[in-house]
């Protein structure tokens, strides 16, 4: 399949679709003529890579380990010991990333749970206008 069939069938822009070939995601024939050609697997491979960016892993870190994964009826499933290596640093970075966000969250909460009252009413109606 094209690149346009590519998109349609996967929700993913032509460039997006580009940027996960230049980045070793994604690996299409090439045709005689210099277009792409897609394969059914491209589809599946182009999910896995969603969820893999949407799950906060990098372009460079999905490159690395999506050799290793495989699907069970679209669940993806770690094939490789040393992926999970990879994915156990990923998850680690994930929670200290969430620690860090939810302290910053805590902070901002208190300096704003300090603002006057009609501070607090005018930056209410700022937002709700």
């Amino acid at each position: 399949m094209r690149i346009g069939e590519l998109k349609r069938r996967t929700g993913v822009s032509e460039r997006l679709l580009r940027y996960y070939e230049e980045q070793g995601l994604l690996h299409p024939e090439r045709r005689a003529s210099g277009y792409r050609e897609y394969s059914e697997a491209d589809v599946t491979t182009v999910g896995h890579i969603r969820n893999l960016l949407a799950a906060g892993l990098s372009t460079t870190t999905i490159a690395d380990v999506l050799p290793c994964m495989g699907s069970d009826g679209g669940r993806l499933i770690a094939d490789c010991p040393e992926l999970l290596l990879d994915l156990f640093r990923e998850r680690d970075r994930l929670t200290s990333s969430i620690a860090e966000l939810s302290t910053a969250l805590r902070t901002l909460e208190s300096v704003i749970a300090t603002a006057p009252p009609d501070v607090t009413r005018a930056a209410a109606e700022l937002v709700n206008s």
